[in-house]
């Protein structure tokens, strides 16, 4: 391929149909005498390796430098492409500003920050993934609002604006001698777009006139690019296969069906790979990852909280090193390859680092003049429930490849590293977490050892000792969670303790799965199974989970018997959170003999409001049979729930 001229405008978008996606001519730096890095057998030389960099323009304009591994200042596109990267994604809003000018923040996205960033792609060697999210803000699965400007647009009304919006963009973007290689129309549209809903009257065949409308000048103004729809959550099966279902039956025409994969959040990869290589194999369409990432540190560097951190709130697959974060880089990868279609992994903003700033003060400054954070306070008269409340810095800023400095980390070789493999000698890289549940009344027992985490992930048993425990302060405590630390190997080792009541049901928090629970669904329904997501469990890793995608269709009751219990008075309690339910009837229930003797009634709301329903003063008699459960209806489409924290206990 001949190199780019700037001074010269592309006469058309690049040939990236023909999957002509060979790596850059910049020189990659391939050596580290530290990283390990296992080779991703068959990676194809075209294999995408991309990275979002959008924010990259607002942190400059704020004093923000990066740097190689050297030390040496450098343009941090080509720091990039100099590590193996291909591609750089760019997402762009239509109007990310305020009627005053100012910007609403999350790098100010607009097309005149595309063009510099892809103009600076280009001459480093990379294409460019131009990422529409037809909104002024961040469009996500929890919120898909329309531009302002297009507010009040009927659907074909605004499907025209979005036809000449995209088509317009691109022809900005390749008259600046931009590299387009791919097209993204929408960004995590989970069932929602540029204001049109699912759950309303006509809303697939709304949402795919919208994405038909930008494929249409994508196909127009760049016919060899690839035309990319992008959903989230690909942890929710059925979800996915509806959105293939929906795309095939209304006739979008695309070529890449695209998934957000956050370790913390999706679930496994062997779930990755099960249903994008399903959605590869029905619809005879390439995947790939538009999205991942993972923490390097724990630390904040920015004066603003983080989405991830040491609290014991996500399940660590990976320890929070700069090993740990290229092991996932590296697995990810390896899944992505291995699926018939595969074409690239994106990860995502690993260039949005602090501010700049010395303090919360400075850097709030700077997140308010230059966009820098994910939201300024400007922000909330686009977005008042949530950056109107929430404006700040950068939540990821410990999930970037530079340091708090804009140094690259040696975790950034990662990608010039996948195809040959880097083996240095194995060695213990962290301790993995040790979470406990322990009864109020019963005995406290700490491990003796925990696992070493290697440099190659794999696990090993070393000795532990564990600091300042007082066991009868923790009994004293009542219910309460608590945060041991210890040493390990030299390296930290941490302890989450919950301290519970003792509970005569079996598997109370649903981490053995369905053992010892019988769900029974009174209709046909989309969902209704234990989930393993720590973000959306209230004790451990798991939870019962449901979903309906129709109206008037999710009901069901979940319930255990419980084998041995005395004579005595107990009380009975469990917890639900959801939402969409519309019209609900909810309640635990207490059956004695097989009948129901007690009831109290609870309900679903918002995501990550738990509801807790308690039935008091359960009185059993000698030989009598004890059966709890929870009953759930719910006439809403889309109704969705968790349930958790099942508990029996005995009162004196």
């Amino acid at each position: 391929m001949t190199p780019l001229m700037l001074a010269a405008p592309l006469a058309s978008c690049s040939q990236a149909k023909s999957v002509d996606w060979t790596p850059n001519k910049i020189k990659t730096d391939a050596s580290s005498q530290s990283l390990y890095v296992k080779k991703v057998e068959n990676m194809p030389k075209d294999f995408i390796l991309g990275m979002d960099a959008s924010c990259v323009p607002s942190l400059e304009a704020g004093g923000v430098r990066y740097y190689d591994h050297e030390g040496n200042e450098q343009d941090v596109y080509k720091i990039l492409a100099q590590n193996g990267i291909n591609y750089i994604r760019v997402r762009i809003w239509n109007d990310p500003y305020d009627k005053n000018g100012n910007g609403y923040g999350g790098g100010n996205c607009d097309l005149e920050n595309a063009i510099e960033i892809g103009k600076r792609a280009t001459a480093n060697g990379m294409k460019l993934l131009v990422n529409f999210h037809y909104s002024d803000f961040w469009a996500d699965p929890a919120k898909q609002m329309a531009p302002k400007a297009w507010k009040d647009m009927d659907i074909d009304t605004k499907s025209q604006a979005l036809y000449e919006y995209t088509k317009s963009c691109l022809e900005q973007l390749r008259d600046a001698g931009v590299e387009i290689g791919m097209v993204q129309v929408g960004n995590e549209t989970n069932g929602a777009m540029c204001g049109e809903d699912a759950s309303a009257l006509g809303g697939w065949k709304k949402i795919t006139q919208l994405m038909s409308a930008g494929s249409k000048a994508v196909r127009e103004v760049c016919p060899d690019a690839l035309v990319v729809i992008h959903f989230a959550n690909p942890e929710k099966v059925t979800n996915y296969e509806s959105y293939g279902k929906n795309l095939d039956y209304y006739g979008v025409d695309y070529d890449v069906f695209a998934s957000s994969y956050y370790p913390f959040w999706h679930g496994t990869l062997e779930n990755l790979s099960s249903v994008l290589g399903d959605i590869a194999a029905k619809y005879e369409k390439r995947i790939m990852v538009a999205e991942t990432s993972f923490a390097y540190t724990a630390e904040d560097s920015d004066f603003y909280g983080n989405t991830i951190g040491q609290d014991g709130g996500i399940v660590k697959d990976y320890p929070f090193t700069e090993q740990g974060q290229a092991n996932l880089v590296r697995d990810v990868v390896k899944t992505v390859v291995n699926i018939e279609g595969g074409i690239g992994v994106f990860y995502w903003e690993g260039t949005w680092i602090a501010a700049g700033g010395e303090s919360y003060e400075e850097n709030l400054a700077l997140w308010e003049k230059n966009g820098s954070g994910w939201a300024s306070s400007y922000a909330a008269e686009y977005d008042p429930d949530d950056a109107g409340k929430w404006y700040g810095g950068c939540a990821v800023d410990n999930q970037a490849f530079f340091d708090a400095n804009g140094k690259a980390l040696e975790s950034l070789k990662v990608f010039a590293l996948l195809r040959e493999g880097n083996v240095v000698v194995n060695r213990a890289d962290a301790i993995e977490d040790t979470s406990l549940v322990c009864d109020l009344n019963g005995e406290i027992v700490l491990p003796t050892t925990v696992h070493a985490v290697m440099l190659d992930n794999s696990k090993q048993e070393i000795p532990v000792e564990w600091q300042d425990v007082d066991v009868e302060a923790m009994k004293a405590g009542g219910v309460a969670k608590y945060t041991i630390e210890g040493s390990a190997g030299g390296m930290q080792a941490l302890c989450y303790i919950s301290m519970v009541e003792y509970n005569y049901l079996e598997n109370w928090s649903f981490e053995q799965g369905n053992t010892g629970w019988t769900a029974k669904a009174e209709k046909s329904f989309d969902e209704l199974f234990v989930e393993d997501k720590v973000t959306d469990s209230l004790t451990g890793n798991k939870h019962y989970h449901f979903w309906g995608a129709g109206q008037d269709v999710v009901e069901f009751t979940l319930e255990q018997t419980v084998a041995s219990i005395k004579s005595g008075k107990y009380k009975y309690s469990i917890s639900i959170m959801g939402g969409d339910g519309g019209e609900t009837e909810i309640y635990a229930y207490v059956k004695i003999n097989g009948e129901i003797v007690q009831t109290a009634p609870t309900q679903i709301t918002v995501y990550n409001e738990w509801h807790t329903a308690t039935v008091e003063n359960i009185v059993l008699a000698e030989g009598d049979v004890l059966t709890v459960g929870i009953y759930v209806k719910c006439s809403g489409p889309n109704a969705w729930g968790k349930i958790d924290d099942a508990l029996l206990n005995s009162v004196k």
